[in-house]
């Protein structure tokens, strides 16, 4: 990967809406080549998808819960039942196998307190857990999909 590649993965990162032709001019390339370097781009798994970002707001999802996990079960079997389980939740954003006190870190997204309190009983009933402690954001400071880009890849 050289410069150009990390400048059209940057402008990806920014809007996956533009097209080779506006990446391209703001590489500057010509659109043939740059559409061969975005196709090589997606063909070596640097590109995994291009998604659109919701507003959390407009779609009624806008409580960020950060729920931690405690359990005693360490076993594969509760390993993949556990996510087994939580992938059928849609309201779990992330899922984070932690090191630490606890085991696992989930980003929840709800609309209210008590949307979230129906999620958590339904939740708690799917899997044997040992401790949950739950946080609910107060404000998004910073958010943002974009990795960093190193200069070393």
């Amino acid at each position: 990967m050289d410069a150009t590649d990390k400048k059209i993965l940057n402008l990806l990162q920014t809007d996956a809406s533009l097209t080779v032709k506006q990446i391209a001019q703001q590489i500057p390339l010509s659109a043939t080549p740059c559409w061969k370097r975005i196709q090589k781009l997606e063909e070596k798994g640097f590109i995994r998808a291009r998604v659109v970002l919701l507003d959390p707001k407009k779609v009624n999802a806008n409580v960020t819960v950060f729920v931690a996990i405690k359990t005693d079960q360490h076993t594969r079997q509760w390993i993949e039942r556990f996510n087994k389980e939580v992938d059928k939740l849609p309201e779990v954003m992330e899922i984070y196998r932690m090191s630490g006190e606890i085991d696992y870190l989930l980003r929840v997204a709800v609309s209210s307190i008590e949307a979230y309190d129906q999620f958590y009983k339904k939740f708690i009933d799917r899997v044997e857990l040992s401790n949950v402690t739950s946080s609910f954001a107060m404000e998004q400071i910073k958010y943002t999909t974009a990795l960093p880009i190193s200069v070393d890849v």
